[in-house]
């Protein structure tokens, strides 16, 4: 297994993240090897649960930070152990987990062994299970176990965000649209009722449906409705009884996931619906003062971020958080995941110059 050093490149540490295998499930390699990297640095309080490693300051400073990401990734598909590349002259790091988001976390984890005097008070977090059911992840089993934890003024997420400062999140949706017909011989097609014919207005409306942009505190985020997944019929000579149309719906930080779930309804009117997974967005956050002395420290535009992080979980605590990464997030998930590694040095750099100024 590759071994960790905590005194090289941010780029080096990512590489050696990346090339530990760490999908959702499998993180116990990854978080012993982060265990023995920072237990005995003597200017951190280091606790585990689970795969999940906290690491603390505790300087008695007024004001408290939170930096946290997650150790796991997708499923690997021939995309490890990672490699250097060379792109129109400009290198990057390719590989699964090169940007969602290990890139993020060796930033981190260098700056936590390094920084022992840092301007305030620092709570690192990596945890795991993120790329899952939220049932799962770390973080939301830590905020029950240990909530003291959580405590702080501004919380920084290190999802890609290209270097950029990302404020709040997109609320995520998902629902199961369902119709229902009368099973038959299909040759005998008349004597029965098919369901997945009677969801093409399902499809309809979704295609027809025209996502709103929505301007929350300065920053304008995007919307989205799409059917994601559609399953009916049970074999090839039978007309089918049930369709399920899966659909998400990304919503702007302006409405509660409760309001989004009477939005869909109501787009669905007449159908059956039922919802499988919701978790609430996150305002930006970029009023709070820790936040206008980070942006001003990193510097750049802010920008939303459209998909869903856990940046919500801090946010429902009253901790104004944001998301700032090296990587690009259309490349999260993606067989061709790559980062630059001048990113990974520009995160480092922005985070280091913050904290120790």
């Amino acid at each position: 297994m590759p071994r960790l050093d905590l005194s090289a490149s941010a780029a080096s540490i990512t590489q050696a993240l990346c090339d530990i295998p760490s999908v959702s499930g499998d993180e116990r390699r990854i978080a012993d090897e982060i265990m023995a990297q920072l237990a005995d640095l003597p200017h951190l309080h280091v606790h585990r649960d689970g795969d999940t490693i906290v690491a603390r300051t505790d300087r008695g400073l007024p004001q408290r930070v939170v930096i946290a990401g997650h150790i796991d990734t997708v499923p690997i598909n021939d995309n490890v152990p990672t490699r250097l590349l060379d792109q129109d002259g400009e290198p990057y790091l390719w590989g699964r987990g090169t940007v969602d988001m290990k890139g993020g976390v060796a930033v981190q984890l260098k700056l936590a062994a390094e920084l022992s005097d840092p301007r305030v008070d620092l709570t690192w977090m990596w945890y795991d299970h993120e790329e899952v059911d939220a049932s799962l992840n770390g973080l939301n089993r830590l905020s029950r176990t240990r909530p003291d934890l959580f405590a702080g003024d501004f919380a920084i997420l290190g999802e890609p965000s290209n270097g950029r400062v990302e404020g709040g999140c997109n609320g995520n949706l998902r629902v199961i649209a369902r119709t229902h017909g009368v099973r038959a011989h299909s040759a005998r097609a008349w004597v029965g009722e098919n369901a997945i014919h009677a969801a093409s207005p399902i499809l309809v409306r979704l295609a027809e449906y025209r996502p709103r942009e929505i301007p929350v505190e300065g920053l304008r985020y995007r919307e989205g409705l799409n059917a994601v997944r559609i399953s009916g019929g049970i074999a090839g000579n039978v007309i089918p009884d049930l369709c399920e149309v899966e659909i998400n719906y990304r919503f702007a930080p302006d409405k509660s996931a409760d309001a989004a779930e009477a939005h869909v309804r109501d787009v669905l009117a007449g159908f059956e619906v039922e919802v499988v997974d919701r978790a609430e967005g996150a305002r930006p956050g970029l009023d709070a003062p820790l936040a206008q002395e980070f942006l001003a420290a990193v510097g750049g535009e802010p920008r939303p971020k459209y998909g869903w992080t856990d940046v919500a979980r801090f946010s429902a605590l009253g901790i104004p958080a944001v998301n700032y990464g090296p990587g690009d997030p259309s490349l999260a998930h993606h067989d061709q995941e790559r980062v630059p590694l001048a990113q990974i040095e520009d995160v480092e750099r922005g985070l280091r110059t913050w904290l120790t100024r």
